[in-house]
């Protein structure tokens, strides 16, 4: 993938879909959706529970946070916890927890169940310590005010050359003059919305309303590095 020449001067790192923010020593990562493949009706190409637990556990080796931040979704089923759930729910808080990191949840339209499996702490939107970023789903508007927002819960992918990435978007002052943060979907079971096409009333977060003015990003898996592509507006016209 060749990289697009456009620079982006960020206060955090975008790592395996999900972000650092290393003034507070914070992982987030949203829309784990533990449990997917069980209510699947086909057979899953993967199993998304070990899948998710061993790319956090690398994550935490790159990064070493404080604190691990699940914004929302972190459960699939609205009406029951799929068998193995609650063993893939202990085994994340394990992982966590073994490098002494605090594991916090700020649950999602999906999370119903989550009060049944999930002893952790809980709580609809989480203060980061850097003073600036508030994490939420992002499926209703929030009411603590930031200079920054963190959000899942769009699932969104860029189509690049015919081929459908996962994508981080993100919106300088796109907010009520906040900047916003969209993370993609941490399972890789999750095929992503196509953001190449969509208008801000196709985005389900009320946080993204002009998605023109936002700077798509990709994790490319060969270098290691992030390719930030021009804003939504002028990118749909390059791809």
């Amino acid at each position: 993938m060749t990289a697009p020449d456009v620079e982006i001067d960020v206060p955090f790192s975008l790592r395996d879909r999900a972000v650092f923010l290393p003034a507070a020593e914070t992982l987030v990562l949203a829309d784990v959706h533990l449990g997917k493949a069980a209510a699947s009706s086909v057979d899953a190409p993967i199993d998304d529970g070990s899948d998710s637990l061993e790319r956090l556990r690398a994550l935490l080796a790159e990064t070493t946070p404080e604190t691990v931040v699940v914004a929302g979704d972190l459960l699939h089923s609205f009406s029951r916890v799929p068998r193995g759930v609650a063993r893939d729910l202990d085994r994340l808080t394990e992982i966590v927890e073994r490098p002494d990191a605090e594991l916090i949840v700020t649950p999602g339209n999906h999370d119903a169940m989550l009060a049944d499996a999930f002893d952790g702490e809980t709580t609809a939107e989480y203060a980061v310590a850097d003073g600036e970023t508030v994490v939420c789903h992002g499926h209703e508007r929030p009411d603590t005010a930031a200079d920054r927002y963190i959000v899942g819960h769009d699932h969104p992918a860029l189509s690049i050359e015919g081929r459908k990435r996962p994508c981080f978007l993100y919106g300088p002052e796109q907010y009520e003059g906040a900047d916003v943060l969209v993370l993609p979907a941490f399972t890789r079971l999750a095929a992503g919305a196509t953001v190449n096409g969509m208008s801000g009333r196709d985005f389900q977060t009320p946080l993204v309303r002009t998605p023109d003015a936002f700077y798509p990003a990709v994790r490319d898996a060969s270098s290691g590095e992030t390719l930030w592509f021009p804003p939504l507006g002028r990118c749909r016209r390059l791809l």
